[in-house]
């Protein structure tokens, strides 16, 4: 004959289990709680670009032109080559690099010129003493025989399609001799000649 448990112990029994689960559910929860607080909600990585980006990091400027590609390097944030776009100037490839670093000088360069495609453009430190350009002899003028298009633009009157014609006319004609050659060239005048004797060699 079985005895029926003290109904008083029974339910100190359940009270028991019960506040013990209690506890157990209460811990959890707080340890949740804590692990929510301490653990960061998101993780920021600056990741820089290489001295010589993939073409899927090329940076576009803002032209509506032509695509040109122009490398960047000197004192810019991240030097490399970026895609811009025809009628872009140095101060967009500039910013295409992420912009000036504290140790360039700002004088170095001329902003305002017009790019050319395949050009390569440094940004001179303070101080630095940035070499010849292409094309350019030891006086400073500029070698009408040798000059890319991006060094015959830095002339006055000069712009990217006036310095692409000189190259043409020189390639179709042979060296150029004089500046007078120059007016052989469509669009050059008189008065552009002049202003370009002083600044250029045969």
């Amino acid at each position: 004959m079985s005895v029926d448990p003290d109904p008083g112990t029974s339910r100190a029994r359940v009270r028991r289990g019960v506040g013990a689960a209690l506890i157990v559910l209460l811990a959890g929860a707080a340890i949740a709680v804590f692990v929510t607080v301490v653990t960061p909600h998101g993780v920021t990585r600056e990741v820089l670009a290489s001295a010589t980006p993939a073409a899927d990091e090329l940076v576009a400027g803002g032209g509506d032109g032509a695509p040109l590609f122009v490398h960047v390097l000197g004192q810019v944030t991240h030097p490399g080559l970026y895609e811009l776009r025809e009628g872009d100037r140095v101060v967009d490839a500039v910013a295409a690099a992420g912009g000036l670093t504290d140790a360039a000088d700002p004088a170095g360069v001329n902003l305002a010129r017009l790019l050319s495609d395949g050009e390569q453009l440094r940004v001179p430190a303070v101080g630095e003493v940035p070499p010849a350009a292409a094309g350019t002899a030891s006086d400073g003028r500029v070698d009408l025989n040798t000059a890319d298009a991006a060094t015959l633009d830095t002339l006055p009157r000069i712009g990217p399609a006036m310095a692409q014609r000189i190259i043409d006319w020189r390639e179709a004609n042979g060296p150029i001799t004089s500046v007078d050659d120059l007016l052989a060239v469509s669009g050059i005048g008189e008065k552009t000649v002049d202003a370009l004797r002083p600044l250029v060699v045969p």
